[in-house]
This record gives C-alpha cells, sequence and structure tokens, in this order.
C-alpha cells in the first residue's frame, strides 16, 4: 500500500512552513513513523534543496539519496521568484508528471510523504497550474502554515477560502509565533481564525508553534498528529 502524501503549505512565503515540516517530520520519525519529506519546486538554490537540508537537520538525519539524487526535489532552480517565473528564467517549463512520479517513488519506501510546496497556495507552477490546484487534482490533504505577524488575518482567511472553493481537505493550521507580533495581535489573530475556521465548516486542530522551534514543538496539541493515523 502506498505511503499518505499530506501536503504542507503557507499562505504567503517566509512563514515558517519548512521548520513546520521538518519539526512534523521529527515528531512523526520519533513516534516510530516512517516518514519522508518532498519539496516539488525550490526557488533561489543550486545543488541540494536548502529546505530539503533543513529538513533534515531539524529531524537530527543525514541527507539520504532520495535527496542526493533529486527525488526529494524535482526542481531546483537558481532565481528567487515564483517557480513558474523561475523555470521560465532557465528556459525550463514545470511538467507536474515529474513531480508525480517523484512522489510514487517515495511512496513505495516511506508510510508518509510531507510535502512542502513553495510560496502560498495561489501561486504558479507552470502558466497553466496553481500550487492549490495541483493539490486538488490529487486530492491531497494540507496543512496550512500561518503566523501572528500584522496582515495573517487577511493571507490566512483568503487561504482558507481558496480552500473551501476547491472542496480542499484542510486537515490543521499551524500558528507560528515565530517573528511574529505583539502579544495584543498575536492572541486576538489566533482568536479570530479559530472563530472563522468554524464558520467556514472546518473542525480541524489549531497548533500553536512556540518562537522556541525544537523544544517548542513538544507543546504541540497530538490531535494533528491523528491525522496521519486515519485510513
Amino acid at each position: 500500500m502506498p505511503g499518505k502524501v499530506i501536503a504542507i503549505t503557507g499562505i504567503d512565503t517566509g512563514v515558517g512552513k519548512t521548520a513546520a515540516t521538518g519539526l512534523l517530520a521529527r515528531t512523526l520519525r520519533e513516534r516510530g513513523r516512517n516518514v519522508i519529506t518532498q519539496k516539488p519546486v525550490e526557488t533561489g538554490g543550486e545543488g541540494v534543496s536548502s529546505d530539503i537540508f533543513r529538513h533534515r537537520e531539524i529531524m537530527g538525519i543525514d541527507l539520504c539519496e532520495a535527496d542526493l539524487d533529486g527525488t526529494t526535489c524535482s526542481y531546483l532552480f537558481r532565481y528567487p521568484a515564483s517557480p513558474h517565473l523561475s523555470a521560465a528564467m532557465e528556459k525550463q517549463v514545470i511538467d507536474v508528471s515529474v513531480i508525480d512520479d517523484a512522489t510514487r517513488r517515495l511512496q513505495a519506501r516511506y508510510d508518509i510523504v510531507l510535502l512542502e510546496g513553495a510560496g502560498g497556495l495561489l501561486v504558479p507552477l507552470n502558466e497553466a497550474l496553481l500550487f492549490a490546484d495541483f493539490l486538488q487534482e490529487r486530492s491531497y490533504p494540507l496543512i496550512l502554515v500561518t503566523s501572528s505577524r500584522l496582515g495573517s488575518i487577511n493571507h490566512t482567511l483568503l487561504s482558507i477560502e481558496a480552500c473551501r472553493k476547491r472542496g480542499l481537505r484542510l486537515c490543521g493550521l499551524i500558528y507560528n509565533h515565530a517573528g511574529g507580533s505583539d502579544g495584543v495581535i498575536a492572541s486576538d489573530t489566533l482568536e479570530v481564525l479559530r472563530s472563522f475556521l468554524e464558520k467556514y465548516g472546518y473542525s480541524c486542530p489549531v497548533v500553536e508553534l512556540p518562537d522556541m522551534e525544537m523544544s517548542g514543538w513538544k507543546l504541540m496539541n497530538m490531535d494533528l498528529l491523528k491525522v496521519f493515523d486515519e485510513s
């Protein structure tokens, strides 16, 4: 039976989805799960994906063969921009069948594949396909990473509306406090997001990630991990 794929995406770039993905993988691994992370597209680098390297660093393991041969990162472009633009600047077009093939190979070896997107939900992978539509076509459930910084309410609710419009299964919201706003804004933002999740018909857990990364993750709501035990 192929491994389960769960996508990790953010409300924007730089909200901490790479750290969240690595910490989720570490937690699952410590609980005995056979887990791998995948970054289908990364921009602004070359050689081995820096996000994959960060995942392995957080997980406390070395890069594996699938990292070194490019399976865990099918496309790596030098120019730091949206995937479609970075690809065009290198005279390439992102072929999602290449990503799908890599995912299937990882599913054959691992029970869980955590697939971290590039940027937010509505980032174009190519001229014809947004990341959200990529997830919809494959029926991948997802975990959304948001933050406590000013502006996150707008970005998060727009992302949730994009999920609802496409019928995407939102199975968790990670609220990242790192680099966020003052306590008043952070507390209010969290309550607003909890309220609107319910109004939008989502009952997924909301997990706070303190500004401590490794030690803070131990305080996470274990309800999020139940997602990985469901059939």
